[in-house]
């Protein structure tokens, strides 16, 4: 079997774009989908799905063996309000199984304002989504001290737009800004595919983005009106 790249959080958004770039390339896709999710947007496009928890390991060992793997795409999150939040809990169970899997290359993504990056983001930032960053900040420390070839892309405020080909990594931890889910995805199939980016964090954000996030801007919506 052809080696290829299991996605924990391709149902939707960066996930879900992440499995059609790497689909549309020919590549082998995998997902982890909870039973209680609609899984039809990733089974168009060719991915294989195993249905399980992210917060449950033998789950995630199931997946693991569901086929032969050169990565791991780690893009978990949560609805709002729901709970637990898989954040740091999955992150380990994933980071484990790969270990134990013998998979070294892991890419997460997570959010500017975690680890080091929290003077990136505006009061209102951290009042709404402080707990959230937190679980991130940890899932980030335990990918780190792993001993995996990982690789962590930090997003800011976030659009469904269609990809506009202008989006960047930087190791600027200060730098705060949007990108559109499309363009996130092709940082991250980029960072799949070259070595340079092994134990290194990005924030990701598109400079021909000039408005920004509702809460960078201290409003109270997390949605951009």
């Amino acid at each position: 079997m052809a080696q290829g790249v299991l996605i924990f959080g391709g149902t939707r958004e960066t996930g879900l774009e992440t499995a059609r770039l790497l689909r549309a390339r020919g590549e082998a896709v995998t997902g982890l989908v909870r039973p209680e999710s609609d899984p039809s947007d990733l089974e168009e496009t060719g991915a294989t799905i195993v249905r399980g928890d992210v917060l449950n390991r033998t789950d995630v060992d199931n997946a693991f063996a569901a086929g032969d793997f050169r990565a791991v795409v780690n893009s978990i999150g949560a609805s709002p309000g729901q709970k637990p939040r898989p954040d740091l809990d999955g992150t380990i169970n994933i980071v484990d199984a790969a270990v134990a899997a013998g998979v070294r290359r892991q890419l997460m993504v997570t959010a500017i304002g975690a680890g080091n990056s929290r003077a990136a983001v505006a009061p209102k930032v951290l009042e709404v989504l402080g707990e959230v960053l937190e679980l991130k900040t940890k899932a980030e420390a335990y990918l780190e001290e792993s001993g995996l070839d990982y690789t962590i892309l930090r997003p800011g405020g976030m659009t469904s737009d269609p990809a506009s080909g202008s989006a960047i990594k930087t190791e600027d931890h200060l730098q705060m800004g949007v990108i559109n889910r499309a363009d996130l995805a092709a940082l991250v199939v980029d960072c799949l595919d070259d070595d340079a980016t092994i134990g290194r964090i990005y924030h990701t954000v598109d400079p021909e983005i000039t408005w920004q996030a509702p809460l960078q801007r201290g409003d109270d919506s997390l949605h951009r009106r």
